[in-house]
Parts: structure tokens; C-alpha cells; sequence
């Protein structure tokens, strides 16, 4: 009975996000409805992780045990998403060796993650090219195109010139038609993957007003809807804000790159927000009580536009702590990582916007050359592991709540208009 109160919230919270008390096809696929994403008709909640090296562990069979391992160590903490690439152009052991040309191999590794992430009950989020150099990135394109002719002065062109805009759109086509060798289903009809995302963390200073970032995401956003009807779409922002809300920029570590967030996220075709959050990195030099207000005033700013401006959920998909900074300890990245889910969990309890959260990055051990710093081995570090699991089924109580309650009230179907 002590929950009985809490049980009525949820109804009632429920009807006022417009929730439509109906069966949806349970093809498995995840979606939005209002500021929710939805899994066969009941919301959906991620807590999740980042693990961008999959694919390129896994084009080595002899590694495959490690992507195994790292899926079998998170999903044993209710850890239900993952991040990763779905690039990796030019230099070494690329994806992508050249425009539209591709090795076979790293491409059976992606098809092992997606098959082996289904395994284990983990969705996928695939980020489709890096802003930075690493792995190729924009400037690979650029050079590609500069290759070919092209009169190329900024690696931001890649936002401007058709020709890059064709390797992009070829890359694109290429991964969402791609039959996978383990599963036999085509990325765009499996509902393992919950999510493309455009670009990770796209950047332009070369124009800070944001017209070029609009107009690309706008452009490419509608491409990929174009071929893919079933998965959501996100951009791959940050959370910077931008001249749709100047009141917002104070907020801002800083930093003026030619996004917004308001703006970006309210094009159409885009699904859903993203926010990335790294205190230590924008804030570097303050202490920790400094780094945790801004977390909270960012978060909490973020879902609050979500819920009352795009009317879309918001999805921190980067945040974590460094081991590297000084005077780092264990506890402080548990502080900072209670701090995330506590305003994850607030929201979701009150039918708000924030769909989850993914940590950067997840290892798994023998990994010692990925170490970045943010990196976390669930098995040698048992305190943070508890801090998530306790989160994962945090949330999960949060879905059952709202299962159990729609179910209760749902209204059985009738025909309309049908006469005995």
C-alpha cells in the first residue's frame, strides 16, 4: 500500500503525457511517443554504456571473446544499450578504405557485435563518422575529396561540399543495407539497434551561427529516414546551446562550435536529444563541488527543455570521470555517477523526458591499450559496478510501474461503427 500513492502519480502522469492506452505491434522495435521512448506500447529506459571498439575487436576472431565478455559483464548489471561505431575510414584496419569500398572483414565484426548484442538483450546505438580525426573522421572525407579534385580549404567543408556529402550519404546506405552474415537480417529491419546517430559530436567553428550544422543535420536527417522507417535518428550533439536560446548560453563551458542544441534537435526526423557531460574536461581546475553544480544546473536544464520546448526525450549519451585527473579517487566518480542517475531517475519517476544514461566507456579486462582514462572494468571496480546496477534496477521498477499501470487501464478494443 505505501506505494499506492505513487502507483496513482504514474496513471495520472501517464494520461497527461497523451499516452494512447493501446497494443502496438510488438515487433520490438523502440520509438518516441511524447518525451518517451516506447518498447511494444510501454516506455522504455536506457542505462547503458559507450564501448566504441567493438566492431574492431571483433573483426579479429581470435578477440571476439572479449566483446562476449564485455556484453555478458553488463548485461549481468541491467545494462540494456550500448554505443557504438559503425565507421572507421582510412588508415588502419579501416571499415571504409576508400569511398564506397569496403573491408569485408571489419564488416563480419560489426555483424558479430550486432548478433552477439542481440545475445545478450543489449540495443545498439551505431554512430555512423567521428568529427575528429580518430578513425578517419571528417578530415578522412575531405582528403578523400581533395583526392578527387576538390578545392577544399576547412575540414568543416565536410558539412558544405556535395561531393563529401556523397561519400557520407554512400557510407550511410551502405551500413543501413547491410545484411548481416550472422543474423541474416539487414540493419535496417533489426530491431537490435535502437538508434543511428549522424555524426559523434559534430563540431563546425568555422561557422558559429549554426546555419551549416542546421542545414547538414537537416539534409542528412532526411536522407536516412529516407531508407530507414523503423529506427530513431539522433544527431550526435553534445548539448551545447546555440542563438535559439541566448538566454541558455550561459550555461555553456566555453565552447562556441556551431551547434544548438534547441534548434538541431527540434529538425525533423530527429527522434530524440543527446547530451554529453565531461566536468573535468570543460571545467578543468575547479574543484569537485564546482564540477558537480555544473553537472546538475546542465542536466537539469536539458531535460527541462526536452520536456517543455522539443517535446522529445533527451539521452545523456556520454558522461564520466577520468582516473587520470589529480587527485582522483573511486569515490568521487561514484559521487559524479549518482549525481547523473539520480537526475535521470527524478525525471523518469515524474513521466519527465530523461530516457537514460551511457558512461564512457566500458572495458573489459586485457584491454590495457583502449585505457582512456574514463574507461571502467565492471569486474575491478566494485563499487562503481554497484552504482549501476543499483540505477538499472531503479529504472527498470520505474518500466514495471508503468507496465503494470497501463495495462490495469487500458480500455479493450471496439469496433467502430460495426453494426450486429
Amino acid at each position: 500500500m505505501k506505494h499506492l500513492g505513487w502507483v496513482l502519480c504514474l496513471v495520472l502522469l501517464i494520461q497527461q503525457q497523451d499516452f494512447q492506452i493501446q497494443v502496438e505491434a510488438g515487433d520490438g522495435f523502440i520509438r518516441t511517443r511524447g518525451v518517451h521512448f516506447i518498447m511494444n506500447g510501454t516506455p522504455y529506459y536506457a542505462n547503458g554504456f559507450n564501448a566504441y571498439w567493438l566492431m574492431y575487436m571483433a573483426s579479429d576472431p581470435s578477440q571476439r571473446a572479449k566483446v562476449s565478455t564485455a556484453f555478458r559483464e553488463a548485461s549481468s548489471r541491467g545494462l540494456t544499450v550500448a554505443r557504438t561505431w559503425a565507421f572507421s575510414d582510412g588508415g588502419y584496419r579501416p571499415l571504409q578504405y576508400s569511398p564506397g569500398f569496403y573491408n569485408q572483414q571489419m564488416f563480419k565484426g560489426l555483424d558479430f557485435v550486432v548478433a552477439e548484442a542481440r545475445r545478450y538483450g543489449i540495443r545498439l546505438i551505431l554512430s555512423l563518422v567521428n568529427n575528429y580525426e580518430n578513425l578517419g573522421g571528417k578530415k578522412q572525407y575531405v582528403n578523400w575529396a581533395r583526392s578527387r579534385g576538390q578545392y577544399l580549404s576547412s575540414e568543416d567543408d565536410f558539412f558544405r561540399n556535395p561531393v563529401v556529402k556523397g561519400f557520407y550519404k554512400n557510407h550511410v546506405k551502405t551500413v543501413l543495407n547491410r545484411y548481416n552474415k550472422f543474423t541474416g537480417v539487414v540493419y535496417k529491419n533489426d530491431p537490435t539497434i535502437v538508434a543511428w546517430e549522424l555524426m559523434n559530436e559534430p563540431r563546425c567553428t568555422s561557422d558559429p551561427s549554426g546555419r551549416t550544422i542546421q542545414a547538414w543535420i537537416t539534409e542528412m536527417a532526411s536522407f536516412v529516414k529516407s531508407i530507414d522507417g523503423n529506427h530513431l535518428l539522433e544527431a550526435g550533439l553534445e548539448g551545447f546551446y546555440g542563438q535559439t536560446t541566448p538566454w541558455r548560453q550561459r550555461l555553456n563551458p566555453g565552447y562556441n562550435i556551431g551547434t544548438d542544441f534547441i534548434a538541431n534537435n527540434l529538425i525533423r526526423g530527429i527522434d530524440f536529444a543527446t547530451v554529453h557531460s565531461y566536468p573535468d574536461q570543460w571545467l578543468s581546475g575547479s574543484n569537485e563541488q564546482t564540477q558537480l553544480s555544473f553537472l546538475n544546473n546542465w542536466l537539469g536544464a536539458h531535460i527541462q527543455d526536452a520536456q517543455n520546448i522539443l517535446r522529445k526525450p533527451v539521452l545523456l549519451t556520454e558522461f564520466g570521470k577520468s582516473w587520470k585527473d589529480p587527485g582522483f579517487s573511486t569515490y568521487q566518480r561514484d559521487q559524479l555517477f549518482k549525481a547523473v542517475y539520480y537526475q535521470i531517475y527524478s525525471s523518469a519517476r515524474r513521466g519527465g523526458a530523461a530516457a537514460g544514461g551511457l558512461f564512457w566507456q566500458l572495458l573489459t579486462e586485457g584491454m590495457d591499450s583502449f585505457r582512456d582514462g574514463y574507461d571502467i572494468v565492471l569486474s575491478q571496480n566494485p563499487s562503481t559496478a554497484n552504482v549501476i546496477a543499483q540505477q538499472s534496477r531503479k529504472l527498470d521498477q520505474i518500466r514495471r510501474m508503468f507496465a503494470r499501470n497501463m495495462e490495469r487501464w487500458k480500455i479493450p478494443n471496439r469496433s467502430k461503427g460495426k453494426r450486429n
